[in-house]
């Protein structure tokens, strides 16, 4: 319970329940009772076709609440926007077998990343030729990015790698959805956002910096 204003004279919070994706209900609070008239506006994040899945798009720049873990591992997609706003942006990202982000630097935003579902390994380090710092990661770790690092995560399991990520300012456009690592490799090539560098390698390059690093 938080604290009301008095001059409202509520003593209790009003709440409205709202059923999430394979993990029963969820209580969602409001402050004043004509909200709960507007509730609807606020849990448009489940979808339409009543199976208690979140919609998953971009909701940003307004409020907006959500059981990340669960939005998390519904994603099946590479990269998906969950929430864009003016100094952070959102995505939820899905790795396959095998699969890696690509090395990448962003020059002017710090990044955030959480693992949901999965394990990996993680490379940064200040030169794209040297990464030298390496860790293992899992279920729940959390991964801090400096502006200006180079860095790669890949999907070491035998399960999809679900993770988000938190750019502070936004990396990407509002509203962005990159169903494969190939879209998103197009989309920075195409258009591109001055935000982050690629450095790509394929496959078997990267087989052989690993052996020689």
């Amino acid at each position: 319970m938080y604290y009301v204003p008095y001059m409202y004279q509520y003593q209790y919070p009003y709440y409205v329940n709202v059923q999430m994706y394979n993990y029963g209900r969820q209580s969602f609070y409001w402050t004043f009772p004509n909200e709960i008239e507007h509730a609807n506006k606020f849990d448009s994040f489940r979808s339409s076709n009543g199976d208690g899945s979140i919609l998953l798009t971009d909701y940003g720049p307004k409020p907006f609440v959500v059981n990340i873990n669960e939005a998390t591992k519904q994603n099946n997609t590479y990269r998906t926007a969950l929430w864009t706003g003016t100094h952070l942006q959102v995505t939820l990202m899905s790795l396959n077998v095998g699969e890696d982000i690509g090395l990448e630097m962003h020059p002017d935003v710090d990044q955030f990343l959480r693992i949901e579902q999965g394990q990996g390994i993680v490379q940064m380090g200040k030169r794209k030729d040297h990464l030298n710092f390496e860790r293992n990661v899992y279920d729940d770790s959390a991964i801090m990015i400096p502006a200006g690092t180079w860095h790669n995560l890949t999907n070491t399991g035998n399960i999809p790698l679900k993770l988000y990520s938190i750019y502070a300012p936004p990396n990407h456009p509002f509203g962005t959805v990159h169903v494969t690592k190939a879209d998103a490799l197009a989309a920075e090539e195409g258009h591109g956002n001055g935000n982050t560098v690629i450095f790509g390698r394929t496959p078997d390059e990267w087989i052989q910096y690993r052996n020689f690093w």
